[in-house]
């Protein structure tokens, strides 16, 4: 069975009994960084270790973008085993702007089993932290890279928005690229407002409200989740 993991975008102390039961419980986990997993596991038997009878020493296995296609066979044939394989990602929900696509497509294609341990989400958390009307959004995962890329989607997204007035865009951004994407809407003339939720859940957390050009002004660290009216 593949097991879907949600884990904590931050806070360590957002770990469900279930997430911590079906990872200890698995045979291999799929981890998009190994060094977070271990952290993960450690944090588990420190948490739970009254809630969780027996704890596995599961083999973590390296699993990340470039190397997804490479290591399909060997994971499909650990399913067909009847292993316990458990995907995660470095934080949040697998497959949302991580690895795993490739994965779960393939597994249906195989008619193998496949559930979800669901979790926290960067994408809902900063729509809930935003103030703006969450009824209708869209997910744009990671900007392009090149600037004329991102010039070319925010028109895009003009004309989204004169069909639906409503709706909300969400995207995650870096700390080096933020203030290009933000002067890119200010020259643009976007005047709504923008959202920028920072370090989510975490020690520093911080959520900054604002038009493109008096976000501009302020600094940036951690991880970006960015909200746009």
């Amino acid at each position: 069975m593949l097991y879907i993991v949600s884990t904590p975008i931050g806070n360590l102390d957002d770990l469900s009994l279930r997430q911590a039961k079906t990872l200890v419980n698995s045979d291999i986990i799929l981890a998009e960084d190994t060094r977070s997993a271990k952290i993960l596991l450690d944090a588990i038997k420190q948490r739970f270790q009254f809630q969780v009878s027996s704890f596995k020493s599961p083999v973590i296995v390296s699993y990340y973008k470039e190397v997804e296609f490479e290591k399909l066979p060997e994971i499909i044939s650990w399913l067909k085993q009847e292993k316990k394989v458990s995907l995660i990602s470095e934080s949040g929900s697998p497959l949302i702007s991580d690895p795993g696509y490739l994965l779960v497509k393939t597994v249906i294609k195989e008619k193998l089993p496949l559930t979800i341990v669901p979790g926290p989400s960067a994408i809902i958390s900063g729509l809930q932290l935003s103030g703006i009307n969450p009824n209708q959004f869209m997910f744009l995962g990671f900007l392009p890279k090149k600037e004329n890329q991102i010039v070319q989607l925010i028109n895009q997204l003009y004309t989204i928005k004169k069909t639906f007035p409503e709706m909300v865009f969400v995207f995650y951004e870096s700390p080096q690229r933020i203030y290009r994407t933000l002067q890119c809407f200010k020259s643009l003339e976007w005047r709504s407002e923008i959202v920028i939720c920072r370090e989510m859940t975490k020690k520093f957390e911080e959520i900054i409200r604002g038009k493109a050009e008096e976000l501009l002004k302020r600094n940036y660290k951690g991880e970006l989740t960015v909200v746009i009216q």
